[in-house]
Parts: structure tokens; sequence; C-alpha cells
């Protein structure tokens, strides 16, 4: 499947495809295998802000489906604190959180039907320096493959169809309902990365809801059942590190505000999608009230300047007009603004052509960024 194929020969093709070499070219120099060693290639350029290593095997598929390397040392390091001794992945894909797993208990198992991606996974094991996983290419659920399995902890990252129209469990590959089934009489420590958008109730089992923000952005859901929970609900931001737990017991501080104050906080979609914002406001310990809570962006306000890894970033108000393109870039090339950034929702494909119209003939190094309270434009910098 992969003998033949030469480190040295994926770097030459890293190189060619670089320089814009065509399939044509790409397969009278590559030849029999050249579609495998273009898709490893394509797939490592690719995958630069991913990981930390520039020499990982994996396709395009594997790519998509590998978690970020910030995400994996996090929950492994969370695994680590429960003084777990075994793990298992049970769809293991090109093995990156597997192999973080592995770093921190004394024996993993990594599996996978797809025998590509397992000679990937074991391949990028021996890329970490990872030596203590036993690696098995069959289906995760058969009899045989459970007895083989001997683990305190399963982890499972399923798949997910591109398009659903409601998330449910039934729908992953494999279901976590299936996995559960299978390997429950050899423990009640399960993890499953789930997308984002489930709903609780879609979950039988009682545990916790981790959501993670990474690098700004809503990244990963992970469920923890009962033995590995430590909340009912949390958020992570990453890489900063910052944790916010539910907490039942605290003091409903929430209040929404009528109009801006000097200051914007963005609130992190982890934060929003675990229901923790009176839990943040508990934490930032400010004077902040509720602004916007849109699908996309979540904002508080206040007077005072907050900074916290709890928070996406804060903002200085520096006006408010009516909420017109013209109006705005009045107000933008007046204080000498030279370029805006939307943190609005419009039409798709309108985006850059608002954009546009507020950018018109403004001059300047300043940065704005533009969201709408109603029928007016906050318009602010960031800190």
């Amino acid at each position: 499947m992969l003998s033949g194929i030469t480190e040295e020969k994926i770097r030459e093709t890293v190189d060619m495809i670089k320089r814009g070499l065509d399939e044509r070219k790409l397969r009278a120099k590559l030849g029999e295998d050249w579609e495998l060693i273009a898709e490893i290639a394509r797939a490592r350029i690719r995958a630069r802000d991913k990981f930390s290593r520039e020499d990982l095997w994996m396709d395009l598929e594997g790519l998509r489906y590998a978690t970020h390397e910030v995400v994996a040392k996090y929950r492994a390091e969370r695994l680590r604190e429960f003084g777990v001794k075994s793990v298992a992945d049970v769809s293991c894909g090109i093995g990156i959180q597997l192999i973080f797993y592995a770093m921190k208990v004394e024996k993993a198992y990594g599996i996978d039907i797809d025998p590509l991606k397992v000679e990937f996974a074991r391949r990028n094991a021996k890329r970490y320096g990872v030596h203590n996983i036993e690696f098995i290419n069959a289906d995760s659920l058969s009899k045989d493959t459970v007895e083989k399995v001997d683990a305190e902890v399963i982890f499972s990252d399923p798949a997910r169809p591109p398009e659903m129209p409601e998330r449910k469990l039934e729908d992953l590959l494999p279901s976590p309902l299936e996995v559960y089934e299978a390997y429950k009489s050899k423990t009640d420590a399960f993890i499953f990365d789930l997308p984002p958008q489930m709903r609780r109730e879609r979950v039988p089992w009682e545990g916790e809801f981790e959501y993670i923000d990474l690098f700004g952005a809503l990244n990963r859901l992970t469920f923890y059942t009962e033995p590995l929970a430590r909340a009912e609900r949390s958020a992570v931001i990453l890489p900063a590190g910052a944790r916010i737990e539910s907490d039942p017991d605290l003091e409903n501080i929430v209040e929404w505000a009528e109009r801006p104050g000097q200051y914007l906080y963005e609130i992190p979609q982890s934060v929003d999608y675990a229901d923790l914002i009176n839990e943040l406001f508990h934490v930032l310990d400010a004077d902040a009230k509720m602004l916007l809570r849109e699908k996309r962006r979540v904002l508080a306000t206040g007077n005072e300047e907050v900074r916290s890894p709890y928070l996406k970033r804060t903002y200085a108000v520096v006006g408010i007009v009516p909420f017109h393109p013209v109006r705005i870039n009045d107000f933008l090339r007046r204080e000498g603004f030279g370029r805006a950034t939307l943190r609005i929702s419009v039409p798709e494909g309108e985006y850059w052509k608002v954009r546009k119209r507020i950018e018109a003939n403004l001059k300047g190094e300043r940065r704005a960024f533009i969201f709408q309270f109603g029928k007016m434009a906050i318009i602010a910098e960031g800190l």
C-alpha cells in the first residue's frame, strides 16, 4: 500500500506542487502511485497550521478529521489527571489524538477498519517517538476486536456526514451508541468527539459536555461519561487553556444593556454553546452586561477595560452611527480609519459588496470593527 513510497519522494512532490506542476506532469514524474503520493503531499501542505511536524503521513480525508495538535495535547493532559493507565481509540484515523493520549498512558490501542489509515497512524506514532500503541486493522465493533482490547477508557471520534438536517448519534460512523454497547462490558469510561451542534437530549448518558474554542473559533465538543466528568457543562479556550465549568449554585448576575458602553467584550462560542455566560460574568468580576447574542457572535458591554483569556477579544467603542454604508464611511474617513472588518450578519455573497462601500476612499493605518445593534452601527477598535 505504502511500500515504495519514501519520505524523500513525498518531499520532492511537495516541492513540485508548490512550483505549480499540474497532474499530467506529476503523473509522468511519479509513476504508478502518483495519485496517492500527490494526495499525501497536498495534505502536508494544507496541514502546516494544524501540526507542529511537517513530515506526517495522511490523506486529505484523514487530515480533515484529524484532531488539531493543540486540542490533542489538552485532552491528553486532562486524561492524565484522572490517572488513566490505558486507552483505546476505536476510530483512530491517522492517529493524532491517539498518539497524544499514548504519551500520557502506559498502553494504548489504535483501531481502524481502513488499512491505509492504520498504516498512516503507525508511521505517525514513530514520527512522534511513541511506541506503546497496539494497532488493530479491523471493525472496531466486532466481538473479536472487542476481546483484544483491555483499556480503562474508550475514545471515539466518529466521522460526520457533511450534510445532516439534524445532528444525531445514529448518523455518526461509528455511532457512539454502537460503540458504547460493544464496549460497556469492558468499562464505563467513554470519551466521544461530537458535532458541536449536538443537542444534550440526544445523548442518553450522564456526563460532561465540554466545548472547545481554538484560536477564536468553536472547534470541538467532547463528551465525557460520568466517571470522567468534572461538571455538567464546560468551556475551554485554547491555546490559552482557560476553562469554565457550570455551577448551578451561582447567583444569576446576567443583565441586558440598552445601549453599548465604552467597551465591547466578545464572548467565545464555546462559552455560549455551553450556556456559561453567567459563570463567565462571575469570572470576569466586572460591571458587564449582555448586548448581543447571535449565532456567530456574542457581545457583552461595559465601561471597564477588561482583558482576559476568557474573552475572545475586547474592543474600545469609538462611535455609534446609523447603520448605513455611507454614514459608516463618513465616520471612518473623518476619524482616519483605513480599513474595516465587518462583524455583522449579511446575506451570502453580500459581504464584500457592503465592505467595499464602507471602505471606499479610506486612508490610514487604523482598523475599525463594525457591529450592528438594531438600526445602529457600533464602530470599535480592537485592544
